[in-house]
């Protein structure tokens, strides 16, 4: 990650994860999952933290939207897309609630990142961004 690609990062309020995201911990997770059972280990694994309330889930769009409490308050959006059986990607965006700064200095990157660390200890983690190339 470059010097100017890190300064947005920390100079912004939003952070989501992609395919093919010039930092590679933000590239796309996927996990040896149903999307059913993936959108079940989301929603149990929210329950489980501190802070994290869930204020509503779409099976059908694949997304869970959560608010975050603890530390800086945060809006998530997860989104859960089944690209073969057996084979399921998770991308997160959140978008920190700043009322003073224009910016988080990189805690919704953190979020992320914490939050797809927890997920590994419940799903199996297969990879990331692996259908970038395609």
């Amino acid at each position: 990650m470059g010097a100017i690609q890190k300064l947005k990062t920390i100079l912004s309020t939003h952070t989501e994860t992609r395919e093919n995201h010039f930092d590679e911990e933000l590239r796309s997770h996927y996990y040896k999952v149903t999307n059913k059972n993936a959108i079940k280990a989301l929603q149990e694994m929210f329950q489980k933290l501190n802070g994290y309330t869930v204020k509503s889930i779409s099976e059908e769009h694949g997304e869970i939207a959560v608010h975050v409490n603890k530390g800086k308050k945060a809006f998530m959006v997860v989104t859960v897309i089944s690209v073969r059986p057996f084979e399921t990607a998770i991308d997160f965006s959140v978008t920190t609630d700043t009322a003073i700064l224009p910016f988080d200095f990189g805690y919704s990157r953190k979020l992320i990142l914490q939050t797809y660390k927890e997920l590994n200890k419940t799903l199996t983690y297969i990879g990331s961004g692996l259908n970038s190339e395609r």
